[in-house]
């Protein structure tokens, strides 16, 4: 059967479901007055933050150097303890005699906190969680290291997420096929071998 390689953010879970009070503090940091942005800039900030990793958003919205190194600090010690629940059609992937591994981008306690949360840390074969603020690891990296580790061909593998330019991108340059969730079908031109509005529609493609 199909090895897995599976993100967490947004394909596991929905972020929107505990994004408002799990970023409640960083929000509060954007609207501080010190920091000068202006209300369109912090909504639009808000919604990438809860899509992607904050070393991005602090990029793409060039966010002052001190916004950016007090935000780091807060999220540094943030964590999630309580209840959560995943998407439709991870019960059925849980429970697959397969090899999965949880491959995910974030502060390391953060991600580890959202795991626990889901009770899903006994699900997986190996779970990797690319910390951009301790390495310069990519998940392009780890899937490399899955493979030797694991002696897998790119064959043996279906990638699972939602972020183009992350774990499908890095699927795609090394030859490995890919499922994008893409419930709203914001990405028309993402280059995934499949897609699909949740993890049931996954599973077709898993053989």
């Amino acid at each position: 059967m199909t090895n897995l390689i599976i993100d967490l953010d947004n394909t596991i879970y929905p972020v929107k479901s505990i994004g408002e009070k799990l970023f409640a503090p960083l929000f509060n940091l954007l609207r501080s007055p010190k920091y000068n942005l202006n209300s369109e800039t912090i909504e639009n900030a808000k919604e990438q933050i809860m899509r992607i990793p904050f070393q991005k958003v602090a990029k793409q919205f060039n966010f002052p150097d001190a916004l950016t190194n007090d935000a780091l600090t807060l999220l540094r010690g943030l964590t999630y303890d309580e209840p959560m629940t995943y998407f439709e059609g991870y019960e059925t992937i849980r429970e697959l005699d397969t090899k999965k591994f949880l491959l995910t981008t974030g502060f390391k306690a953060l991600q580890e906190s959202k795991v626990r949360a889901l009770k899903i840390e006994n699900d997986f074969t190996e779970m990797f969680i690319v910390d951009p603020d301790a390495s310069t690891r990519t998940k392009k990296d780890v899937m490399l290291e899955i493979m030797e580790k694991y002696r897998l061909s790119p064959a043996d593998i279906l990638v699972i997420g939602d972020d183009p330019q992350s774990e499908i991108k890095a699927a795609k340059e090394l030859g490995i096929r890919s499922f994008l969730v893409d419930p709203e079908d914001a990405y028309p031109e993402a280059p995934a071998d499949y897609r699909g509005v949740n993890l049931n529609e996954a599973l077709k493609y898993i053989g």
